[in-house]
């Protein structure tokens, strides 16, 4: 894959953004380079310091954005709406096509501070950044479609945070995403009233993100987007035990990948009620929640939108979402599986056979898809009652592939439960030993490619 630079965020207009400057950073350690992710965006030939050079000092990538932009969106916060937002700690360091072909960006977070910093400082701590890496990694090898991160490089300052001690390291970090357009960004135009805004956001991103280029009717075209990808997210994030703990608009991509990685966890369990922020003290945005939560979003995109189409035009879309939410979560949850799927009723009943299961059971999750991979149990401790109904209707589903990796073979699922988290970082805080969190990487890339297979 050649290097392919873009800058077509520029069609926008200066009123999208606003030029900024990375933070001169008193240090640059490299920490980790994803050279798989950049082979798929031709920048996996970079040396060391040519890499530290472009995203730990942000020289410009030849023949993309010459300065960085920090972006400027709006966003409902748990339900309520903030108008100072914006790129508060990050922007937008430059644009390139992938070795699909698509439009994707290079975003940061914890370059400095930006006209949408605010009271913040503009940073990211390191174990911030260590954190979105295993939470990456782990997404993509669950098959979520994710942002990726690409880069983290330490920069020598000490931060102080009120809830985590302090003062501690900081890091800066690249990710990799199919687009930084929020649904905020729409917001903020419906917001002050930018009709030509609207339209031009509107045709930028059906033209670059969905190959939509003359919709009859372009703002129906972008909500039956944003609903087929808000439901395939739900379920995706459902089907991975994920919780991603901060589901506000701004936290939400038109294209349907997750991001922003602040206080995630993945459940042990199958418990709806089971939060991932310690502030989220309603449960707004817990794990059984998170549907929900990806359906009020896209309203509110809906309502963005009424600026320039009649509720209406929007309503048959919107309508679809709760179907397309059950047939994307049965995929994903057969997926998960590993078994080939029969037909949509006897693939729907068992979706939600083994949904009641594993919430009345409370089984541990990554036990039970490893045991159950390719739908054939491996260990026992399923012979209970409660389990009979799952293991009646999985017994008619073949094994979509041969468990032969090794990874079967293993004694024990490869899991990310927070403890283990706060074990890798406890040992880069304590004696800079990066070897467990190196070893994770390597462990969860080695799940990825057992169950792709």
């Amino acid at each position: 894959m050649n290097f392919a630079p873009r800058r077509t965020i520029l069609d926008l207009g200066s009123s999208f953004y606003d030029p900024v400057a990375a933070t001169d950073f008193p240090q640059t350690i490299l920490r980790f380079r994803n050279d798989r992710a950049a082979e798929s965006i031709g920048l996996d030939g970079l040396s060391d310091a040519e890499w530290v050079a472009h995203f730990g000092r942000f020289a410009p990538l030849e023949g993309s954005l010459e300065t960085p932009l920090a972006l400027r969106y709006h966003g409902h916060q748990f339900r309520v709406y903030n108008p100072d937002l914006g790129d508060g700690r990050g922007f937008l360091f430059a644009q390139l096509a992938d070795d699909r072909g698509r439009l994707m960006d290079l975003g940061t977070k914890g370059s400095g501070t930006t006209p949408w910093s605010r009271a913040g400082d503009g940073r990211l701590t390191l174990k911030g950044a260590m954190r979105e890496v295993l939470a990456t990694e782990m997404l993509e090898a669950l098959g979520v479609d994710t942002s990726r991160t690409l880069s983290v490089v330490e920069t020598g300052e000490e931060l102080d945070r009120g809830d985590e001690p302090s003062p501690t390291r900081s890091a800066v970090l690249v990710r990799l995403s199919h687009s930084h357009v929020r649904y905020g960004s729409f917001q903020r135009l419906a917001a002050l009233s930018d009709s030509a805004g609207l339209a031009r956001l509107t045709t930028y991103v059906l033209a670059n993100y969905f190959g939509t280029v003359d919709a009859p009717d372009p703002y129906a075209a972008l909500i039956g987007h944003a609903v087929t990808n808000a439901a395939r997210q739900a379920a995706a994030m459902m089907a991975a035990g994920f919780v991603h703990g901060v589901l506000n608009t701004d936290n939400i991509n038109i294209t349907g990948e997750s991001f922003d990685y602040g206080p995630y966890r993945f459940a042990q369990t199958w418990d709806p009620d089971f939060t991932a922020a310690y502030f989220d003290h309603r449960g707004l945005y817990s794990f059984g929640r998170q549907p929900e939560a990806l359906q009020w979003n896209v309203f509110q995109l809906a309502g963005a939108l009424r600026v320039m189409a009649p509720l209406e035009s929007l309503k048959p879309a919107l309508e679809t979402y709760g179907e397309r939410y059950t047939t994307a979560l049965t995929a994903a949850l057969l997926k998960r599986l590993g078994v080939v799927p029969r037909d949509p009723a006897s693939d729907r009943a068992l979706a939600e056979t083994l949904v009641t299961t594993l919430e009345a059971t409370r089984a541990g999750l990554d036990k039970f898809w490893f045991d159950w991979r390719g739908g054939k149990r491996r260990a026992p401790g399923y012979d209970g009652p409660e389990f009979d109904a799952f293991v009646k209707g999985v017994g008619d589903y073949a094994p979509a592939a041969p468990r032969d990796h090794p990874y079967w073979s293993d004694a024990a699922a490869c899991g990310l439960p927070i403890g283990e988290i706060e074990a890798i970082w406890e040992r880069i805080a304590a004696a800079d030993d990066w070897s467990a969190f190196i070893a994770k990487v390597a462990a969860i890339r080695r799940m990825g490619v057992a169950m792709a297979g």
